[in-house]
């Protein structure tokens, strides 16, 4: 179902909850309809596979693969009106799978700005509801350099996607380095996230695994290497988003602290890894309320933000509500996690403001401001 053009959905109430919108989702996928295009007319000499689908288009590359890509993950209005029903105020825009990285430089580059114009696009339509995270050429740094700063000139850009690895070459490499110290400068936050991940073309086939497992490792591995391989100590500013609750770095941050307190190799770091949690930001999706009170216990409300993975199915349909109903979250926690965290990281300045009492008080509930 698609919304009428010209609605004010602002005023919308959610349905789950039963008042006007609140949530800042950070975690939101898209996938522009020129970006499809551009990959159908261009990416079949790349080694793209394309299907026009009735349920949506399919793309395959190598062992990346997306679709059927719903109308939803591509239709703007469709888009609010679901914003709407989950009582989410804003979204930032960002790309998954297949992203542009596998491409030659000048597709690579083409398809970079195709999709980066297009989340100027839906800004311009939706100007306090629609945000920006850009796709940069990474593989190519003088590229990613050359786009990053374009991009910094367009309206609604607030953030740089990436993903946890690029091609073959983890984020520690020296060569993406010119390219961070340039966002720290431009003040934009690094939101990360899986797509080649680790064992997804041999142990990670089967069972859907290269997603239920591949993906937390990746983000694990991504946050590790940023860590031990000096990126976080020499971009003091630099701040970065891990998705999915942190994947599985979270959780084994004492192995992580234990490795570094015994083993040589690590022993170049000259602070606990566990010194570098504040460094980051993490979602909320977890699907566990017991996973999300570990993470909200080790890192604080402060460092967490609302996701939903919109509109995958491993995502969250109602991800307003997970902390609506989350046990022992006091108000000031939960308005931080919803809202003022994200409108804070993503210089955000015009976004709705929850009604009065939005947060009703729970028996029992601690407060964690």
């Amino acid at each position: 179902m698609t919304a009428p053009h010209g609605k004010d959905h602002r005023a919308s109430g959610c349905s789950c909850c039963g008042h006007r919108n609140i949530g800042v989702d950070v975690h939101a996928h898209y996938y522009p309809e020129s970006y499809l295009n551009l990959l159908e007319a261009a990416g079949v000499a790349a080694g793209v596979r394309f299907d026009r689908d009735p349920a949506g288009p399919r793309v395959k590359i190598g062992s990346m693969f997306a679709g059927p890509i719903q109308s939803t993950f591509i239709d703007i209005d469709e888009r609010i009106h679901s914003m709407d029903e989950q009582g989410v105020s804003v979204q930032a825009l960002s790309l998954t799978q297949p992203m542009v990285y596998w491409a030659p430089d000048d597709l690579s580059q083409r398809l970079s700005v195709a999709f980066n114009d297009a989340l100027a696009s839906a800004h311009e339509a939706h100007p306090t509801r629609l945000f920006g995270l850009a796709i940069l050429p990474m593989q190519k740094p003088e590229l990613a350099l050359a786009e990053l700063e374009r991009v910094s000139n367009l309206p609604g850009i607030r953030g740089v996607y990436m993903a946890t690895c690029i091609l073959d070459k983890d984020l520690s490499a020296r060569e993406f380095w010119p390219v961070y110290e340039r966002i720290e400068d431009l003040g934009l936050p690094i939101f990360l996230h899986p797509v080649e991940v680790i064992g997804m073309e041999d142990r990670l086939t089967k069972f859907f695994l290269s997603n239920l497992l591949g993906n937390p490792f990746d983000t694990a591995i991504a946050a590790s290497h940023l860590i031990f391989g000096g990126v976080l100590d020499r971009f003091p500013r630099l701040q970065v988003v891990l998705p999915h609750g942190g994947g599985a770095f979270p959780f084994l941050l004492g192995r992580i602290e234990h490795g570094w307190n015994v083993r040589p190799e690590c022993r170049h770091l000259e602070r606990s890894p566990r010194e570098y949690l504040p460094r980051f930001y993490y979602d909320t999706i977890t699907h566990s309320p017991e996973a999300l009170g570990y993470l909200i216990d080790l890192v604080g409300p402060d460092r967490i933000l609302l996701g939903s993975d919109y509109c995958f199915d491993m995502g969250y349909e109602r991800p307003v509500e997970v902390i609506e109903t989350h046990a022992g979250l006091g108000e000031a926690a939960r308005q931080k996690i919803l809202r003022d965290n994200a409108a804070h990281l993503l210089s955000l300045d015009a976004i709705s403001t929850p009604d009065p009492g939005a947060y009703p008080s729970n028996p029992g509930e601690v407060e964690q401001a």
